[in-house]
């Protein structure tokens, strides 16, 4: 059937749990999501938040730190939160592609097979019996540092041989998936596109091969095995799949306010041609990466905003299209939920103009 772009984002919306039938843990979220980018793991958590009913930052870290959601290298080289049964099925689909890509930093960096395995095999030694190890820990056992450190420790994630500890103050450890994950589930490619679409349709074969690492072809291999449990629209002659189960459902036009979406969300992530339209005299320069979240009214893009945790407070800072200053009392409930899931006091500033992350 055909649709417009609207509809598709008002989908997506429902689909990813932002409007009504919110779950009440995190670790629900990754699953019903397959995967969620998260280098920036403090803002992801609040990607979760935002997709539950009335969970707190410190909740969803007491789901992370017990292993029930890991943070790991999986689909792409960056980080992922992944439900820890299906660590292992979606690192095996996806590695060989990772590995393909980081080809070149191996062999700028002389990261042979070689130098990896042994890299691994030190790992191993150091982590067995559940001694958590940070990065710079690890670098000083490998002797390495930087970029030779980084993937040094990504190609153990790839083998799904390491994954997340428990967070320590600040800082991210490594775990040894042997010891993090009781019991792995099993998937193939065409699970793989199911859950993609189940988490983040109506989405296109083009967004499933972004997402997953995949090559067209194997997207759109995995896609035809799935569609017996999908649905399909289309939106200016491109085919969007989504949930069987959700095509005889009408659209969900529950209200929802502002949206203050995080860096690297999935809503705006995963969805290169056909998202959110940004409002006239938008505030982010086009083609300027000022690390900033989107803030989204309507289904139009109307700003950015970037926060600062101090102390007991988080500061918040808004920048709104010219236009779009009707939008503040939304805004402020927005930012009042994120201080909620923070527990932190919240100090708001709204204007027309944002500042680069420091």
């Amino acid at each position: 059937m055909a649709t417009t772009a609207s509809e598709v984002l008002r989908r997506r919306l429902a689909t990813q749990r932002l409007l009504t039938d919110r779950p009440d843990r995190a670790t629900d979220v990754v699953r019903r999501l397959a995967c969620v980018q998260s280098q920036e793991w403090a803002h992801a958590f609040w990607s979760l938040g935002q997709r539950t009913r009335g969970t707190t930052y410190a909740e969803v870290r007491a789901e992370f730190d017990a292993g029930f959601f890991l943070r790991t290298h999986i689909l792409r080289p960056t980080w992922h939160f992944v439900a820890a049964e299906d660590l292992g099925w979606i690192t095996a689909i996806t590695a060989p592609r990772v590995h393909q890509l980081n080809g070149t930093i191996y062999r700028q960096y002389r990261l042979d097979q070689r130098r990896r395995d042994a890299a691994t095999t030190t790992i191993v030694e150091a982590l067995t019996g559940g001694r958590y190890q940070t990065r710079a820990e690890l670098g000083r056992l490998l002797a390495a540092e930087g970029v030779a450190l980084a993937y040094l420790v990504m190609n153990a994630e790839l083998e799904a041989v390491i994954c997340s500890g428990p967070i320590r103050g600040a800082q991210h450890t490594y775990a040894l998936v042997s010891e993090r994950v009781a019991e792995p589930a099993r998937g193939d490619a065409a699970e793989l596109a199911r859950r993609f679409f189940h988490g983040h349709g109506p989405a296109s074969v083009r967004d499933l091969a972004r997402w997953a690492s995949l090559t067209t072809t194997q997207a759109a291999e995995a896609t035809e095995a799935a569609s017996p449990r999908l649905a399909s629209l289309t939106v200016d002659d491109e085919v969007l799949w989504f949930d069987a189960e959700a095509a005889d459902q009408p659209v969900d036009r529950s209200p929802y306010g502002a949206l203050l979406l995080p860096l690297y969300d999935e809503l705006t992530l995963s969805y290169p041609r056909i998202n959110f339209p940004l409002a006239e005299r938008h505030p982010h320069p086009p083609g300027e990466d000022q690390f900033v979240g989107n803030v989204v009214v309507a289904e139009v893009n109307v700003g950015t905003w970037r926060r600062t945790v101090r102390g007991r407070k988080v500061i918040v800072e808004v920048a709104l299209a010219e236009g779009s200053r009707s939008a503040y009392p939304q805004v402020e409930a927005a930012a009042a939920e994120l201080a909620r899931f923070l527990d932190k006091e919240l100090e708001l500033s709204v204007g027309n103009a944002v500042r680069p992350l420091g």
